[in-house]
């Protein structure tokens, strides 16, 4: 009993291990299996690859961000599931050519011979005719039309006599050989060039990433990969005069640093760009140390045009800042000081800023471009050329709002710009873009001063009017001076008395002044509203019947207090009044409209760049990739593979030749085949039974054709 038990259990085992063996190495399992890497390819190519983990927040959201995490679709080709997917192709497609290549070889090297006449007749395509010229002479006539074809061919006699078996196009077979012996060499290829042996060293050598900051030449050992890593794809950042000889490996957490057998010297970095502001050339000059000899040769990097050396490709990937030097002036947002203060700073680094209300801050130096190629369009919008759309579609209906752009395009450099983040002390930061210069937008050259809460946000902007001397002062010194309620009684009062030169009563005049100065408080506002808000909301609580004849009486009142209290500030730093004229009527309105909108920029200072040193920084890629050359072998053998089963047609003939029973005569019973029938194969069989039936007899020639 317990014999038979365990038999009917091998049996089943066995059983089961060959229904597995047969699904895996089944033409359905392979092609899911190749849908499923064509699945995961378009999501690698759709979704941006290996991106700090930060922008997948930004971009999807955090509850997408963990459901894509836990799939790994931010590293798609290096997730588990892809390589076992990978894996299990090889596998399949493997057991595919163990399988059938033995026998397909078989069938390629055997003629056939086995064949009887009868089983010739069951044949499509065939042909019998008689001779009289006798048995062999009608079997060296076949013979030589066949061979003349281009087919192989082998007599062999039986049953009485002679068969003429014949084979063309065996090579046909070598295609489904050589194609899905392409496909496990290329996948080969590809789990080669991933990050398995990365994978391996931190599963066996306690690997890591590396999330901090520091210096790299400091970084512990355990974060570090040594020069006999098989395979990795690293970025390093050089700038002009530095040199560099590691990689980053970006990982989810962190990052690994790739030991590099040389130096790279990074001489001069060169760029050139299109009109439209797109980078047409960049390339970077460099000086290669190998460090084992210390020999050292120049080489220049250029996009398509890389850098090989020991076994490694060194591509220009891309360029950025490499610590261009700045110089700004400060000028305060809030409170009542109007001057600027000088500060520097370094592209990547930070500075130490401390606010007028004692708050501290730091400014995070992010990025610096000193080209920027804009669209100036009919009405004044500017495109930006990073987000492909006008800066006044990017622009907050509370800040700066302009009319939608037109169609046509007028492309100019419009200067530098700055972008830096402000972080406060408990952590929170926001980023700004300021240009360098004044930009015509609406008519008016205003400089544009970008904010935004979160990188996932665009800038919205506010417009600062340039004053006469091309600068931000005389605004900075009106915002300061409305914060100053001294100068705003000051200028309600010369408000009034201008107003009612002509007017002897007093109460009158007071009442004017007490209007004048409640309409500067009110548009000077608190943390909790100010501007043409602030009005607004007064407005909203007077009578809806007489709200529009208030709004126009107080604006006329704000906009002439204003203008007096412009001067009054000028007055209080030594200058000189201003004369009335429509000029300066202009930079009065537009300054009021900025007053307002600074409401919402809600920034303690201003950072507006004066002068920079620009040093730039290259991009290179380094890769050591030892399947590279094991993919393209094999995408070689799948087009050899692909145009033999395409273009090659396997053909069989036979010819069984037997005498006739007349003296001297023979007969002839001809048939072919082929995996494929196409017209051309139809055409090929009329035509050889025409040459090999064209000395019989009509009447005694037959076809079953």
């Amino acid at each position: 009993m317990d014999t038979t038990t365990s038999g009917i259990e091998l049996q089943t085992q066995r059983r089961w291990l060959r229904d597995f063996v047969e699904m895996l190495s089944s033409m359905r399992f392979a092609i899911s299996l190749l849908s499923l890497i064509a699945i995961a390819s378009v999501i690698g190519t759709v979704l941006k690859q290996n991106e700090p983990m930060p922008n997948y927040v930004n971009q999807l959201g955090p509850f997408w961000f963990e459901v894509f995490g836990k799939l790994g679709l931010y590293a798609v080709y290096s997730a588990w599931w892809f390589l076992l997917i990978m894996g299990f192709l090889v596998a399949s497609t493997s057991l595919c050519i163990v399988r059938n290549a033995p026998r397909m070889l078989s069938d390629m090297r055997s003629w056939r011979e086995n064949v009887r006449e009868q089983s010739l007749r069951n044949f499509h395509h065939r042909a019998e005719w008689s001779e009289a010229s006798g048995e062999q002479a009608m079997l060296q006539r076949a013979l030589a039309v066949v061979s003349s074809r281009g087919y192989k061919v082998k007599v062999v006699q039986k049953d009485g006599a002679a068969l003429l078996t014949a084979k063309r196009g065996a090579a046909n077979k070598w295609g489904y050989i050589l194609a899905h012996s392409a496909i496990v060499i290329i996948c080969i290829g590809g789990l080669l060039d991933s990050d398995l042996p990365i994978r391996f060293q931190q599963w066996a050598f306690g690997k890591t990433p590396f999330s901090g900051s520091g210096v790299i030449a400091e970084i512990p050992a355990k974060h570090r990969l040594g020069l006999g890593n098989p395979s990795f794809r690293g970025n390093t950042l050089i700038p002009e005069g530095g040199k560099s000889d590691t990689a980053i490996l970006p990982q989810a957490t962190g990052v690994l640093i790739q030991e590099l057998p040389f130096t790279i010297e990074l001489k001069k970095f060169v760029v050139d760009f299109y009109s439209t502001g797109m980078p047409k050339l960049f390339a970077s000059e460099v000086i290669v140390t190998d460090n084992e000899t210390g020999k050292q040769f120049p080489a220049t990097i250029k996009v398509n045009e890389p850098l090989i050396f020991k076994g490694m490709a060194v591509y220009q990937s891309s360029f950025e800042d490499g610590g261009t030097k700045l110089k700004v002036t400060g000028y305060p947002m809030v409170g009542e000081r109007s001057y600027g203060f000088k500060l520097t700073g370094e592209v990547g680094g930070t500075t130490p800023l401390s606010s007028d209300r004692g708050n501290e801050y730091t400014v995070e130096w992010s990025g610096f471009r000193a080209f920027n190629v804009e669209n100036m369009a009919a009405n004044g919008d500017v495109r930006a050329v990073s987000r492909n759309k006008t800066l006044a579609e990017s622009l907050d209906s509370r800040l700066g709002s302009a009319a939608k752009a037109g169609g046509n395009k007028d492309l100019k450099n419009v200067g530098p710009s700055l972008q830096y983040k402000l972080r406060d002390k408990t952590g929170q930061a926001r980023e700004f873009h300021n240009y360098m210069q004044p930009v015509q937008v609406d008519g008016a050259w205003v400089f544009l001063v970008g904010m935004r809460e979160s990188p996932s946000e665009p800038f919205k902007y506010l417009r600062i009017p340039a004053d006469d001397k091309d600068s931000v002062e005389e605004w900075m010194r009106l915002r300061a001076a409305i914060r100053n309620p001294a100068l705003r009684e000051q200028a309600a009062r010369r408000y009034a008395a201008k107003a009612m030169a002509a007017n002897a009563d007093g109460g009158m005049q007071d009442r004017l002044r007490q209007s004048a100065l409640r309409g500067l408080e009110i548009f000077a506002g608190d943390e909790q509203q100010a501007g043409f808000l602030a009005i607004s909301r007064f407005l909203e609580k007077i009578p809806a019947a007489e709200q529009e004849k208030a709004a126009d009486i107080f604006m006329k009142i704000l906009n002439g207090s204003l203008w007096d209290l412009w001067q009054v500030a000028r007055e209080a730093d030594g200058l000189p009044a201003l004369a009335a004229d429509e000029k300066h009527g202009k930079f009065l309105q537009l300054a009021t409209n900025a007053l307002a909108d600074a409401f919402f920029y809600r920034a303690p200072v201003f950072l507006q760049l004066n002068e920079f040193d620009e040093v730039k920084a290259s991009v290179l890629q380094v890769t050591r990739s030892p399947g590279k050359n094991v993919v393209y072998f094999g995408s070689l053998l799948l087009v050899l593979g692909v145009f033999a089963m395409l273009y090659i047609r396997e053909r069989r003939l036979w010819i069984w030749v037997r005498p006739d029973g007349q003296e001297g005569g023979a007969h002839a019973l001809m048939a072919m085949s082929t995996q494929r029938k196409t017209l051309d194969f139809e055409k090929e069989f009329e035509s050889m039974k025409i040459d090999l039936t064209g000395a019989a007899t009509p009447a005694r020639a037959a076809s079953g054709s």
